[in-house]
């Protein structure tokens, strides 16, 4: 077992937690209480286990939890020492209270019972205490009853981690399974956490007075919803709301955006090196100031781990962009950096050369974040100016347009034949197949053979799943609707400005994301308008109104903005982000976006979701 280093690490640790706060109170709606609020209930917990603490780490959960709760908190309430959860021993520590934070998962429970049976009674004794997250499990208890280790429990509780803020207009419960579950497995667990985390929000924040959505689970959420406000009548809060209108959007209403490979900044790190929990890990080599006569010795091998978030200045103001627009802003910003240091050799009195000292702090951080997104725009542009690169997109933006998609296409049959990766060729395959509404019995058979007999017959399973899924499917009518709700939602736009956009396609340089664009009709000139196209999109539309307690009903100012929550089942890629947080900036847009998601996904990490193996036997 090692100790956890990276989601917490004991130094700086006190400047990152206020750093990280900071930003989230920046935007429309206070992110921070929600923050807070979490804490608070952490630190309660902890101090229900009086005494010395270890914390035993179900992994998947450090990241999500370092984005609540820095490892100062937890040392304040006592936590001395912090372990991955493994098989095995528990390592020595001198503590009175070992604490497992775990998901609800069977197999960590056995892994715990392990842990338990393997600790030396008599050494020490010590309490165990389990707190699951986000909530408790039944199964779970049984299991750990059938190990014979449940008695050793004494506090069994659960923590409630819906919504975590990730930053000042984004939030993400972080379920990795959601999409999966809820279209694959027909379980609806995760809806039932999300009516929760828009409970607590609204707990928070005022009851929303408007509710718009459209999809099976948006209209199941927001059943959830009102009868938990009816259950809970009377206990209301009586705070005036902060939301003007929630709009809950299927993922599968919209399956062609996360297929698409995303253009913007944030969009191509995340499709490139897939950021995680606010961090991504890059390649060392173009990090590393190498000092003349030194050649490549003692190059770093371990990634660099760098955080992402708009706490950071110029990341804040290049991340949405599209990427072919970043490299001019770099170097205007390389230009005035340059000259503000140059300012030194003007200082001549003692006031100012006070001044530029004052200002030092502020100019390093800013030169130093130049440098790191400077190198990170090298990497990714290698990538981006590669011939295979620009193949790939070009299929990808003939699919999206209408050309040939009802017949085989070479440039995948090639890729197949180069054996290139297996998920590169299936988002393509999907993509093909959701803007052809499905392909032609013969045209998805050779497919899937073709699939099968390059990367192996273990993976019927996935195109079986992709296929439950409505990712790939056979037609099952003539009539083709894609080419209908591209013009009618003017999916596609010919003449796009990448470097001072005027419409949302900027982020896939030409596509519009079907779910935004339903973001931004729904406001001006409303879903009345295009009736016809709903009905051609999965599941039903509809609107609900919340009654607020009297007295609450908000006066707008003149010009004031409305701000509406957008909730994501299902998953939501950087580049709709971007294209939300661009309506919000529009001069005449009316309305601010804050974007909540079940989790922050880009296509290859979704198609991974939906991927299984046949069990093979061991080569």
């Amino acid at each position: 077992m090692t100790r956890i280093s990276g989601a917490w690490s004991s130094h700086d640790t006190v400047v990152l937690s206020v750093k990280m706060a900071a930003h989230l109170s920046y935007g429309r709606v206070n992110l921070n209480i929600l923050r807070e609020a979490a804490r608070k209930e952490l630190r309660e917990f902890l101090d229900k286990c009086a005494g010395s603490k270890a914390i035993v780490w179900d992994e998947y959960l450090t990241g999500p939890f370092g984005l609540i709760a820095q490892y100062s908190l937890l040392k304040e309430h006592e936590v001395e020492k912090m372990f991955t959860l493994k098989a095995g021993r528990l390592p020595a520590a001198d503590v009175k209270n070992i604490i497992f934070f775990v998901r609800p998962r069977l197999e960590l429970m056995d892994i715990i019972a392990e842990n338990v049976i393997g600790e030396d009674r008599q050494r020490s004794q010590r309490d165990f205490h389990i707190l699951f997250v986000p909530r408790r499990s039944l199964l779970c208890e049984q299991r750990l009853e059938e190990q014979g280790v449940l008695g050793s429990f004494i506090n069994i509780e659960e923590y409630i981690l819906d919504l975590i803020p990730y930053d000042g207009d984004l939030l993400s419960m972080e379920s990795e399974s959601a999409f999966r579950e809820c279209y694959l497995e027909n379980d609806q667990t995760s809806l039932y956490h999300t009516a929760k985390g828009l409970m607590t929000l609204q707990a928070l924040y005022g009851t929303i007075p408007q509710i718009f959505g459209k999809g099976e689970c948006a209209r199941h959420v927001a059943n959830m919803m009102l009868r938990m406000k009816r259950e809970f009548a009377g206990s209301q809060n009586q705070i005036l709301p902060v939301f003007d209108s929630l709009l809950l959007l299927d993922r599968n209403v919209d399956l062609l955006t996360p297929l698409a490979t995303q253009l913007t900044y944030e969009g191509l790190i995340d499709e490139v090196y897939s950021i995680t929990n606010g961090y991504v890990k890059l390649p060392p080599e173009k990090f590393t100031q190498k000092k003349q006569g030194e050649g490549g010795k003692d190059l770093p091998t371990e990634p660099k781990k760098l955080q992402l978030n708009s706490a950071e200045e110029l990341y804040a103001e290049i991340r949405d962009k599209n990427f072919n627009a970043v490299g001019s802003v770099l170097s205007k910003k390389a230009k005035i950096i340059s000259a503000a240091f140059e300012e030194r050799h003007n200082a001549k009195t003692v006031g100012e050369i006070k001044q530029f000292v004052s200002q030092l702090p502020h100019m390093q951080a800013a030169r130093s974040s130049l440098a790191n997104h400077t190198s990170i725009a090298e990497l990714i542009k290698d990538i981006t100016t590669s011939e295979s690169f620009f193949d790939n997109l070009t299929v990808e933006q003939e699919f999206m347009t209408g050309v040939d998609t009802d017949k085989v296409n070479s440039y995948i049959e090639d890729c197949i034949a180069q054996q290139d990766p297996l998920i590169k060729i299936l988002r393509l395959v999907c993509m093909q197949s959701v803007c052809n509404n499905g392909l032609k019995q013969k045209v998805l058979d050779y497919y899937k053979r073709e699939i099968l007999q390059t990367y192996g017959y273990e993976h019927l399973l996935t195109l079986s799943n992709l296929e439950k899924a409505g990712l790939l499917k056979p037609q099952t009518s003539t009539r083709n609707n894609y080419p209908t709700i591209r013009k009618t939602l003017k999916l596609w736009m010919e003449d796009i400005n990448e470097q001072n956009p005027n419409d949302i396609s900027y982020v896939y340089s030409g596509y519009a994301p079907l779910s935004v664009r339903l973001a931004q009709l729904l406001v001006r000139p409303g879903w009345r308008s295009i009736e016809e196209v709903l009905k051609m999109l999965p599941g039903p539309h509809f609107e609900e109104r919340q009654q607020l307690p009297s007295g609450l009903h908000k006066k707008r100012q003149q010009g004031e903005n409305r701000t509406t929550l957008v909730f994501f089942l299902g998953g939501v890629t950087y580049a709709e982000i971007a294209a939300l947080r661009f309506l919000s900036q529009m001069e005449d847009g009316g309305t601010e976006y804050v974007i909540a998601t079940t989790k922050l996904i880009n296509g290859t990490c979704w198609i991974k979701s939906l991927m299984d193996k046949l069990e093979a036997p061991p080569f």
